[in-house]
């Protein structure tokens, strides 16, 4: 009897640790807070840069066998930044996909195989890097996006989603848990970034654990998805639609960013399969098209730009141009593959600058001239003498193929972008 009762009690305490212990593993107030403010992930936009090496994955698959979640451990960095230093280091290391807190862009084929966690996990996964965002609705919205990606990864390519954290067999992987398991790496993200931010914002750790239950979600349709996921937009197929004449159901939300008006661009040598708008496309009732004779186009023509739109939906991208440098010059929207940007590189840096002593250059908000557009925010002269912590380095090409640099500093806690002569 008594060793009866014995039995009974270990098999009650075994349930209550395979019963509750999952379920506390896998209830997060971050998840919660997703459904609660019914976040929906947005969908995926490809821009597919060439550069990138073509390599197959490992033997015998053909395909990846499942999804590395990343993060950049860059707290000063945005995702555009990131991208642009992958491309220019891609020998280094570099990934499929970047993930914020409202974009998904998908810059590498996940049909070939990229290198960011070493041998022999770069042969065996779709990898993706998630770029360290400063709220909470930021936080929570970039897990939604990073989450339902990597569903709709392991859909995409058959596989069902299987937690690799614990014993190194499964389909969502870590980088921390392929360090632990596959070696070729001694990286431990995102699990740092993951419990700070979720101790910041919502009073408690987030785990791969509760991640993974959010894949789970996704993949099973019982967390709403991204209306918009099944259709993802890109910079290639969106050129058809930005050329097409068909008339929007809805009209298109626009995010405009200013700038200071004297930024340039070139017409691209594909400028002529788009049109011009007097708005940005399908985003105004009263949309109007003129046809690039009214502007005497031609490939190299110089175009002044103002200011920058990009819709909301599709993250595509568009200017607003004049072919004069006189402000009161005529108008026109164009999409962004119309024109041909100085070509601008970044990498990341820390050390410090003095400022020079009679130094009276602008500083602006992003690079000036670059497909970013700049405004200005302040003068070297307020600067003379100072030493600022530089976390940014960008080097511009110009037509005649020399290079210019410039420093991004941190003045009275916010980055601003200074050329390099205006440093000691």
């Amino acid at each position: 009897m008594k060793k009866s009762k014995i039995l009974l009690s270990a098999l009650v305490a075994v349930a209550s640790v395979s019963i509750f212990g999952t379920a506390n593993a896998s209830a997060s107030k971050l998840n919660d807070y997703i459904a609660d403010n019914n976040i929906k992930p947005v969908g995926v936009t490809k821009s597919i840069w060439s550069g990138f090496p073509k390599n197959a994955y490992r033997k015998g698959t053909g395909k990846p066998e499942g999804v590395v979640v990343h993060e950049t451990a860059n707290p000063s960095s945005t995702i555009y930044n990131e991208i642009s230093y992958m491309k220019a280091n891609y020998n280094n290391a570099f990934v499929h996909t970047f993930v914020d807190a409202t974009h998904v862009i998908n810059i590498a084929n996940t049909n070939y195989l990229s290198w960011g966690v070493g041998y022999p996990g770069n042969a065996r996964f779709v990898q993706f890097e998630q770029v360290e965002v400063h709220s909470k609705s930021a936080f929570a919205k970039e897990i939604a996006n990073a989450a339902n990606y990597t569903a709709s990864m392991l859909k995409q390519y058959g596989l069902k989603p299987n937690n690799a954290s614990y014993d190194g067999k499964g389909t969502v992987w870590s980088h921390n848990a392929v360090s632990k398991y596959l070696s070729g790496s001694s990286h431990t993200d995102p699990v740092g970034y993951y419990s700070s931010n979720g101790k910041k914002y919502f009073g408690e750790a987030y785990t791969m654990a509760q991640f993974y239950t959010l894949v789970k979600d996704y993949y099973n349709g019982t967390t709403s998805s991204s209306s918009d996921s099944s259709s993802n937009t890109s910079d290639t197929s969106s050129n058809t639609s930005d050329t097409t004449d068909t008339a929007a159901t809805a009209l298109d939300k626009v995010n405009y960013y200013g700038a200071d008006g004297n930024e340039y661009a070139t017409l691209s040598s594909k400028y002529s399969s788009y049109r011009l708008y007097n708005h940005v496309k399908n985003a105004n009732a009263n949309m109007k098209k003129y046809s690039w004779s009214s502007a005497s186009a031609y490939v190299g023509k110089k175009a002044y730009i103002d200011m920058r739109g990009v819709k909301a939906k599709s993250n595509t991208t568009w200017y607003r141009v004049r072919f004069s440098k006189s402000a009161s010059a005529k108008k026109y929207w164009i999409f962004k593959d119309a024109l041909k940007f100085l070509n601008v590189s970044y990498k990341d840096v820390s050390l410090t600058k003095k400022v020079k002593a009679n130094s009276t250059y602008a500083t602006h908000n992003h690079v000036y001239n670059s497909s970013y557009l700049s405004k200005v925010n302040g003068s070297t002269k307020d600067l003379q003498g100072q030493t600022l912590t530089i976390n940014n380095e960008a080097s511009k090409t110009t037509p005649d193929g020399s290079i210019s640099t410039y420093y991004r500093a941190v003045v009275n806690g916010k980055n601003v972008w200074i050329y390099a002569g205006a440093f000691e």
